[in-house]
């Protein structure tokens, strides 16, 4: 009979159980939302980062590939996170339920099964959703990004399914977590506090003033820091600075950021020393529940920040590359060496005349390649790192003075014994012969004694690693040189309208005028080759690249070919058009590095706004009830839910807007006209942005009056 009666009892709980979670369905599609929205961010990131057709592009150990590991880690976080915290707002909802069937007479033992059936349930699910959801999602946009931007065979996205393991450690962590949390709040020995779980809060202590100007000074400083700490213990220590210190002077960035979260929680940004107790209702709900305002606030600031550093990437290498070719002398460039047979100026006469163009301004001159001394930094098996000098070093370019002043139609005096290094107009160059103190003829080993008088600005060979000789000392190092080791540069413009057709097909006949050795990268150097060898030790105390890996002539359009070629051409017209094609993947990368950013620091804060409002709700309705008009409380709900959207946001841009800021001025200790030009679109770009984000906090703000039945003309 007991036995019976014991069934019957666990059947009704059961029973009643079910009803339970069905009227809190509502707080279960939270959370499954935000679990399912985090799972397909972090499958589809993943999938793009780990496909063949971006790695292809990244050059590996670069700082492009190094940024997207770095945002992947920092969304990572912010996911883990995020979702960690609607599992234990599910949680702090579903404690009211298991406080009820406690109540009843049911046991813990009883209850757990139910539940830890149903977090695995949730989470299990969503997270399988999710997955399946990342893959349709990134091809989604990246198709959409081929159709509106641009489309080419080396836009094709491949997938390696290998990316499914991230996404799938993440489902078990967070299922993890939601069994742990589940075992936590099942284990609360008082019937009561699990009860009112739902309404506790979590508040933080009263701070000074003070608390937001120092984290504002302890964010700008850290950033400093952090950021120049590498160069300076390099220039100190001659040895790399270790990981976890360069971390560590970042240390104080953070804790700014949590100081000026803390600070618009407690205080807030208003000036109110005339009236102490303005906004002191909305202040209040915020505080009571301030711990995880906090890290919702500090989660969302990364996440803005991680997305605007991927976005920046864009206008930066857009408006760059766009000026760079814009401020070139010459419509058309390309030079040769003289063992290859490319094609005559007859022959491209023709080929104009085919297309109807017009070739003025034509010009040749010959060029030498000769060997360069420089002090090479060596890396000691020690960890540190030296400086040794090397009288055969690398190759450089040189034209006589005559012919540079023909071709660029300036009037450069070069004495004997001295050279002019040649950069573009900004020079922000970095490939330039400056400081060198001897030439070396390869083949006869004649040294040519010189001393760098400075920089000459030529845009169109600023990237060539140029030089210009006294047509003296010119003729004197250049006895003896073999075809391999000289040739020839030439120029011309078109007259009246250029024709994208003509370039093409001069380029194709260009790239097929070369022979098969021809196409090795540009980080081949023909003189660090020949140094190093047949010699046992390294003649620069490290191993020589893999010069045996050339390009392949037939992917003439790839990102590879065009970037790194040692003799790709200068044609106006055709980089101009091909920019976008030349730069897609990259492009493509950091937008969708942005878009999952920018994603999830809106569904975090939308998430917290309805937490904030929604667990205050009591609150609302007895101000209601004691008079408050609408307009009042409208006000209040705006002095919640605001902050939550505006501070994230107006940080984390600033923080890059600071970063990019440094960065571009550390290159050359100066900003140049093209860094400005691209760091006024960064501006443009999160202007955007902000109004994308002021947008959403609108439509949040409505929703959120509709709940709270708060009805007013200001809106």
């Amino acid at each position: 009979m007991n036995k019976k009666k014991k069934r019957q009892s666990i059947r009704t709980i059961k029973e009643l159980e079910n009803r339970l979670q069905k009227a809190d369905w509502k707080q279960a599609r939270l959370y499954l939302f935000c679990n399912f929205v985090s799972l397909m961010l972090m499958t589809a990131y993943s999938a793009l980062m780990f496909s063949p057709t971006v790695l292809n592009i990244f050059p590996e150990g670069g700082d492009s590939l190094r940024q997207l590991y770095m945002i992947f880690i920092m969304t990572l976080f912010g996911c883990t996170v995020f979702t960690v915290y609607a599992a234990s707002l599910f949680f702090r909802k579903k404690s009211h339920q298991l406080g009820i069937l406690m109540a009843l007479g049911a046991s813990r033992k009883t209850l757990a099964p139910g539940l830890f059936r149903e977090v695995i349930l949730l989470s299990g699910s969503s997270a399988l959703l999710g997955i399946l959801a990342g893959f349709p999602f990134i091809m989604l946009l990246w198709k959409l990004f081929r159709f509106l931007i641009v489309d080419n065979q080396y836009m094709i996205l491949h997938l390696d399914f290998r990316c499914l393991w991230i996404p799938a450690g993440f489902a078990v962590l967070v299922l993890f977590c939601a069994c742990l949390l589940a075992f936590v709040y099942l284990r609360k020995t008082d019937i009561l506090d699990v009860i009112q779980e739902e309404h506790q809060n979590e508040p933080v202590k009263e701070l000074g003033l003070w608390c937001g100007p120092l984290g504002i000074v302890l964010l700008t400083g850290g950033a400093m820091l952090g950021y120049n700490f590498p160069t300076f213990y390099q220039n100190l220590t001659h040895r790399y600075a270790p990981a976890l210190l360069k971390l560590l002077c970042y240390s104080p960035v953070f804790a700014g950021l949590y100081l000026i979260m803390l600070h618009t929680v407690v205080n807030g940004w208003l000036f109110r020393h005339k009236n102490p107790w303005k906004n002191i209702i909305a202040r209040s709900m915020m505080k009571f529940q301030g711990k995880q305002t906090v890290n919702s606030l500090l989660v969302t600031t990364v996440l803005i920040a991680g997305g605007c550093f991927g976005i920046f990437y864009l206008p930066m290498l857009g408006t760059g590359t766009s000026m760079n070719i814009e401020q070139r002398e010459y419509d058309y460039s390309w030079f040769w060496p003289s063992d290859q047979q490319l094609p005559s100026e007859e022959e491209i006469q023709d080929l104009a005349r085919e297309h109807k163009i017009q070739i003025a301004d034509w010009k040749e001159c010959p060029y030498l390649s000769l060997a360069v001394d420089s002090n090479v930094m060596i890396d000691n098996a020690d960890g540190s790192f030296s400086w040794k000098y090397y009288e055969i070093s690398s190759e450089g370019h040189f034209l006589s003075e005559s012919d540079f002043n023909r071709i660029s139609g300036q009037s450069l005096s070069v004495e004997p014994g001295e050279y002019y290094a040649v950069t573009n107009r900004e020079e922000t160059s970095y490939r330039v012969v400056d400081n060198s103190t001897r030439f070396t003829n390869m083949i006869t080993r004649e040294v040519l004694p010189v001393s760098f008088k400075g920089f000459v600005h030529f845009d169109q060979l600023g990237a060539l690693y140029t030089g210009v000789l006294d047509d003296s000392d010119f003729q004197k190092i250049s006895r003896g040189l073999t075809p391999q080791w000289q040739g020839t540069m030439a120029f011309f413009n078109s007259e009246g309208k250029d024709s994208y057709p003509f370039a093409r097909a001069f380029y194709e006949r260009i790239v097929a005028s070369f022979d098969d050795d021809s196409f090795s990268t540009s980080l081949y150097d023909p003189v660090e080759y020949i140094m190093t060898e047949g010699y046992t030790n390294d003649y620069f105390g490290a191993s020589y690249r893999d010069v045996d890996d050339h390009l392949d002539r037939s992917q003439l359009d790839s990102a590879d070919f065009r970037m790194f070629w040692n003799y790709m051409p200068q044609f106006r017209i055709l980089d101009s058009t091909e920019q976008l094609n030349t730069f897609s993947v990259f492009m493509m990368t950091f937008l969708f590095i942005g878009i999952v950013c920018f994603t999830a620091a809106l569904v975090i804060s939308y998430t917290r706004c309805q937490t904030l409002a929604l667990n205050n709700a009591y609150v609302f309705y007895d101000l209601k009830r004691l008079g408050a008009s609408p307009g009042y409380l409208c006000r209040e709900l705006r002095r919640q839910a605001g902050p939550v959207f505006q501070i994230p946001t107006a940080v984390g841009m600033s923080c890059m807007v600071l970063l990019y800021g440094m960065m571009l001025y550390a290159n050359d200790n100066r900003y140049t006209q093209s860094e400005i030009a691209g760091f006024l679109v960064c501006l443009e770009v999160i202007a955007v942005i902000a109004i994308v984000f002021y947008a959403v906090y609108r439509r949040t703000l409505y929703g959120l009056m509709k709940q709270l039945d708060l009805h007013s003309s200001e809106r």
